[in-house]
């Protein structure tokens, strides 16, 4: 069992940056996966960025690829996603996810969910 609790979302301004964190309990953290989803208001929940295992891959979703950056800290059973250059579009609840799988982009592949945390930025 893996529980998420994801923190660091507020309001910014477009162009500037956010970074989120994403807190897990557990001693297993460091043999999941770790992935960022986020949902926009009136939208599907889509995927922004993972992260495997050891932290050695990354992939990411074309819209943030070049301004998120997608890390992680098994020692603190912490995984972040540092944010730039931020957009309107950006706006959305984040969400981090965890599942045993290796650089996963659907939802349906992940096992734990955090709450989510909300990030606005206006123009």
């Amino acid at each position: 069992q893996v529980q998420l609790v994801e923190s660091g979302g507020g309001l910014v301004q477009a162009g500037g940056s956010l970074r989120l964190s994403c807190a897990a309990s557990g001693r297993t953290f460091s043999r999941y996966a770790m992935g960022w989803f986020r949902q926009a208001p009136g939208k599907e929940r889509e995927f922004v960025a993972t992260i495997e295992a050891s932290g050695s891959s990354t992939y990411y979703a074309d819209s943030v690829k070049g301004r998120f950056t997608i890390s992680r800290d098994n020692a603190k059973n912490t995984v972040y996603l540092e944010m730039n250059s931020l957009k309107p579009e950006d706006t959305a609840v984040y969400y981090c996810a965890a599942g045993r799988v290796f650089l996963a982009t659907t939802g349906g592949s992940y096992d734990y969910w955090g709450p989510g945390t909300q990030d606005t930025v206006s123009s």
